[in-house]
């Protein structure tokens, strides 16, 4: 079935597109306004963008009204913010910071997290995250509905538990990270997995 995007609803593409692009990470960003009031949200239109400079992408959606919301202002604002990781036992306490709160709310105290100071940013790491990355703003797209943020890791944290310092090898099954999926609520668990070796090119004798 083929869908013809320029006549349909906006609401009717994101379902067909949230609903099979999957799954998405999560980045669960906390940011804080220029004032010092601290704000926790997480987000699924998220990837890494590049190493050289090692780049995340952001995608967040404004308001009915087109305001930005908190962590979009934060970010505008002040050109920093974090990027932490969800694990599964983070799950419940992300689910709560989705929360259409009223702008300025504190998602953190809401949520009951336990935060830690960044090296480089305002913005505190949250201190359950298996990853977290303190990012500079590096550019941002205003894009119709939605507000693209590109943001350069500066600090990249991750729990020693999870990390062989001297391979920098990263146990990422043991970090029990969290994806979202389909529809209302649904996340899926990295518990199923398959390998394929990238392959090769040889090139044919003449």
């Amino acid at each position: 079935m083929e869908f013809d995007f320029s006549q349909i609803a906006t609401a009717d593409r994101y379902k067909l597109m949230a609903a099979s692009i999957t799954p998405r990470p999560i980045a669960w960003i906390t940011s804080q306004s220029r004032e010092g009031a601290r704000n926790a949200a997480p987000y699924s239109f998220f990837g890494m963008m590049g190493a050289e400079p090692p780049l995340v992408s952001i995608g967040m959606m404004r308001r009915p009204d087109g305001t930005h919301k908190d962590s979009a202002a934060n970010i505008l604002a002040t050109g920093e913010f974090v990027v932490n990781l969800v694990s599964e036992d983070d799950a419940a306490a992300m689910n709560l910071t989705c929360i259409d709160a009223p702008p300025g709310e504190d998602e953190i105290a809401l949520a009951g997290l336990q935060i830690a100071p960044s090296s480089l940013v305002a913005a505190p790491r949250i201190a359950s995250a298996p990853v977290s990355m303190e990012c500079r703003l590096y550019t941002h797209i205003e894009a119709g509905h939605a507000t693209i943020a590109l943001g350069e890791v500066l600090r990249f944290h991750i729990q020693d538990r999870f990390v062989d310092a001297q391979k920098l090898h990263v146990d990422t099954l043991a970090m029990r990270l969290i994806a979202r999926m389909h529809g209302g609520g649904w996340y899926t668990r990295c518990n199923d997995l398959l390998q394929m070796e990238r392959p090769v090119w040889v090139e044919r004798p003449a």
